[in-house]
């Protein structure tokens, strides 16, 4: 009864680590250095990786009755689980490029959005790009055709001023001319005005 009770906060715990969990990746650390399993842990917990290591029995009892029940088999040796809630396919990305520079570092199998993936699926998995990286990727393939679309508008704006701005300067001129041409007009008016005066004066005497 006492071992029970021991074993049952810890199993507790991996429950409720796993319980929202997306991915669940089990590994084997035997044979990393204090120095490797220090950077290790980091990188994992940058990452949003929840990272720790357990005895495969209390591994084995939080499994029984969820999806990760299945990585059961691959419970051998000495295993750490790393657990992600928010990226799937982070844990696995993570372990992956870390094992590139620590070779004693070994994916053993792994449960991502409730499918099981054993060493070599789980390479495949590690491929895939993070969420942040597809997104990017995404909004870099859509902002393309919108800078292109501004870039040929702005153009086009800038090609309707020229155009706008050429008729109103050849219409100056021919404003000036019509000013010019009714002045000589007045200019003869006035002396015929004159000469009519004249005429008009002995016939009021």
């Amino acid at each position: 009864m006492a071992k029970v009770e021991l074993k049952k906060p810890i199993v507790e715990e991996i429950s409720a680590s796993i319980k929202d969990a997306q991915s669940v990746v089990i590994v084997d650390y035997r044979g990393l250095t204090v120095e490797q399993d220090t950077q290790l842990r980091r990188n994992l917990r940058e990452a949003g990786v929840t990272y720790k290591v357990y005895k495969n029995t209390f591994l084995n009892f939080a499994f029984k009755g969820t999806e990760f029940e299945a990585l059961a088999p691959y419970l051998e040796g000495p295993s750490a689980i790393a657990i992600s809630t928010e990226d799937a396919t982070a844990p696995a990305r993570v372990l992956a490029t870390f094992a590139k520079t620590a070779d004693k570092l070994e994916i053993k199998a792994g449960v991502v959005e409730g499918t099981v993936y054993d060493a070599k699926g789980m390479a495949t998995i590690a491929s895939i790009p993070s969420r942040d990286e597809l997104i990017s990727k995404l909004l870099g393939s859509l902002q393309s055709p919108i800078t292109n679309f501004a870039r040929v508008m702005n153009q086009l704006a800038e090609k309707g001023g020229a155009a706008a701005a050429e008729p109103a300067a050849a219409e100056t001129p021919a404003a000036e001319e019509t000013v010019t041409a009714e002045a000589p007009a007045a200019e003869e008016a006035a002396p015929a005005a004159e000469e009519a005066a004249p005429a008009e004066a002995p016939a009021a005497e």
